[in-house]
């Protein structure tokens, strides 16, 4: 695993970090930890204490930053996970929250393509985001994280969860810890289309199962779950001031109900992916 790059540098790194050496590492916690399964909201004695608790899972979700039409905020894809990751977390009971990988390829910088066409959009190379990734899982490995498992909420993000998870995985071969991506997130009843239909009565049109809908970069399953987290995410007072309180011919009106139905989205968002973590796994080494 130590052989993917040169460690030489974190070596001299580590060598000044006396601050860090200087400190206890097996000193108990001088207060009571908190409830949060988020690793940058706890501190450091409590993620390791959560570690030796059996809490060896950790989730590594990426996002996005991007253009997602005129009434949604560009970090959409973010804020969907601070509240599935949390729920995921919650469902397998054994697993923490790594911070949010927000910058992914959005298209080319110079000269923009893809999302990176339009104002807001934060991009970058897929060697980039390979290499953040690479790091931010073995960070986890480090620390005593045994099964890491990486889920995208934007199909622009697979091709780079595949390549580190496949590579880790070979290095790790004869090591206790394992990379697991779990596509199931993202593409298990994609937009949480079928569930829209049949379990919440929600009929959006055109009844096309795409990420985009009439230009916009936005449909009723990511605006609910996104009005959880803070409604001003989508704009509900000015779109209400301009009668465009709507989406996909759906009404967002009333809020609450809305947002109970991103809740409903969530929860079973979770438990799609639970139960392929939980696959992934049972299978353990087998290819």
């Amino acid at each position: 695993m130590r052989s993917l790059y040169s460690l030489a540098p974190a070596v001299a790194l580590l060598a000044v970090a006396t601050p860090a050496q200087a400190q206890d590492l097996s000193a108990p916690r001088p207060i009571a930890g908190t409830e949060t399964v988020f690793i940058e909201e706890m501190t450091w004695m409590d993620v390791r204490d959560a570690l030796l608790d059996g809490m060896t899972t950790a989730i590594v979700a990426t996002g996005g930053v991007e253009q997602n039409g005129p009434y949604v905020a560009s970090g959409k894809h973010n804020f969907v996970l601070s509240a599935t990751t949390e729920a995921i977390a919650e469902e397998l009971g054994d697993a923490l929250v790594a911070p949010i990988v927000k910058f992914v390829p959005e298209g080319s910088i110079d000269p923009p393509s893809g999302h990176m066409r339009y104002h807001a959009t934060i991009s970058v190379r897929q060697e980039t985001f390979e290499m953040l990734l690479t790091d931010v899982v073995m960070s986890l490995e480090a620390h005593g994280f045994r099964d890491i498992v990486l889920i995208g909420d934007s199909g622009g993000n697979v091709r780079g969860m595949e390549n580190v998870t496949a590579a880790l995985n070979e290095a790790w071969a004869n090591q206790p810890s394992r990379v697991h991506f779990i596509p199931e997130y993202y593409t298990e009843d994609i937009y949480s289309c079928d569930f829209l239909k049949e379990e919440l009565g929600i009929f959006q049109e055109p009844d096309n199962c795409v990420a985009t809908r009439d230009e916009y970069h936005d449909d009723y399953h990511y605006s609910s779950i996104i009005a959880t987290t803070d409604p001003e995410r989508i704009r509900v007072r000015q779109r209400i001031e301009e009668g465009l309180f709507s989406i996909n011919g759906v009404d967002l009106n009333p809020l609450e109900q809305t947002i109970e139905n991103g809740q409903r989205l969530v929860q079973y968002r979770a438990e799609i992916t639970a139960r392929a973590i939980r696959r992934s796994m049972a299978a353990g080494r087998t290819p």
